[in-house]
């Protein structure tokens, strides 16, 4: 009954309410009435003993942070109906108290708000719980407010399960800002927007068809500001190595796909020309062995010619043994050292990508 009777209470009101007043915030103090519905069996230390309902009074200390948050300490003084197992035993009461801390959220910065807090209750025993509830504040003026709550409350050293309710006033001390009064709302004129019409761009680079020079520019390419292609100079190189077997100068076939790169890269680029430098060892006649290495850049020349690549932008010169790779006195040095080199060079302009 006492339980039902707080639940009416709450309802009552909320419907009894009027504008909560916001912008709250500094310390509050607050005194209640607090009814504890207790289900405790067999407590500890007096086997067949029961702790069942309280009344009480309390008193609370806290601090609202701001709309949304407050946080509280509280103290309630609280008297129990002790019972026994034993019908022939009459009930009595017990004296008990409860101290614990809770925090608010307010929902909205409006009137109601939820709780959740530990707390410890001795009576016989001392026993900690945790509880959540809900509650309602109304605001009679900017400071002064009465409160309605219900909580549940749930054992953490052993496994009761309780309901308990509150009834109190609080005062909020400090200036508060007051929105109790309803502010009316300026009049809405409708304003005329007007409507931005997006510039046609046809090939999709971010470039206004009117202001773009250069139309259809591929969706990959990244542009100037007049819509138009961007290019960076980039080096690109190729190299040719060939060698020979002592006192020849026959290209052998294994070159053959590297002469023909190179000749690809020529003929992509017109432009370029290349300086075939042939080598010898240093075994024989130094005089020969200039002629021998100036044959061996010949004979790489006539393959490019034959792939199709102008004489004239090829110069062949022989070395013989002025520069030697390899300056060891060895048969592999030596191996080393009777070679065709060429490296072409040129810039491309290549595409920048988005």
């Amino acid at each position: 009954m006492k339980l039902k009777s707080l639940t009416i209470a709450l309802a009552l009101a909320a419907t009894s309410a009027s504008s909560f007043a916001a912008e709250k915030e500094g310390f509050f103090i607050g005194a209640f009435g607090d009814y504890y519905d207790a289900s405790w069996e067999n407590v500890r230390g007096s086997a067949g003993t029961n702790v069942d309902d309280s009344t009480g009074w309390g008193a609370e200390l806290g601090y609202r942070f701001n709309d949304y948050w407050s946080a509280r300490l509280e103290y309630a003084d609280m008297d129990f109906d002790i019972s026994n197992a034993n019908p022939a035993m009459t009930k009595t009461s017990m004296g008990g108290d409860r101290l614990g801390i809770d925090g608010l959220y307010h929902i909205d910065g409006g009137p109601f708000y939820g709780i959740f807090g530990l707390k410890q209750i001795d009576v016989m025993e001392k026993l900690t719980f945790a509880n959540v509830g809900a509650g309602y504040q109304h605001y009679f003026t900017d400071n002064f407010a009465f409160n309605a709550e219900t909580s549940i409350y749930q054992g953490l050293d052993r496994g009761y399960t309780d309901v308990a309710g509150k009834l109190g006033l609080s005062y909020l001390f400090g200036n508060q800002t007051s929105s109790a009064a309803p502010v009316k709302p300026a009049p809405v004129t409708a304003a005329v927007v007007p409507v931005a019409v997006e510039p046609t761009d046809s090939d999709n680079d971010n470039i206004a068809d009117a202001n773009d020079n250069c139309p259809n520019t591929p969706m990959a390419d990244a542009v100037d500001a007049n819509g138009c292609t961007l290019y960076k100079d980039t080096k690109v190189t190729t190299s040719l190595l060939v060698t020979f077997p002592h006192d020849s100068a026959m290209v052998k076939q294994q070159y053959f796909d590297d002469i023909a790169s190179v000749s690809k890269f020529l003929k992509e680029h017109t432009d370029t020309t290349v300086l075939l430098e042939g080598h010898a060892s240093a075994v024989g006649d130094a005089s020969y062995n200039k002629k021998l290495s100036k044959k061996r850049a010949d004979d790489v020349a006539d393959e490019l010619v034959k792939d199709g690549i102008s004489r004239d932008r090829i110069t062949t010169v022989g070395f013989g043994e002025e520069r030697l790779k390899n300056t060891a006195n060895t048969r592999a040095a030596h191996a080393e050292n009777r070679r065709v080199e060429a490296h072409v060079s040129t810039v491309e302009r290549v595409k920048v990508k988005r």
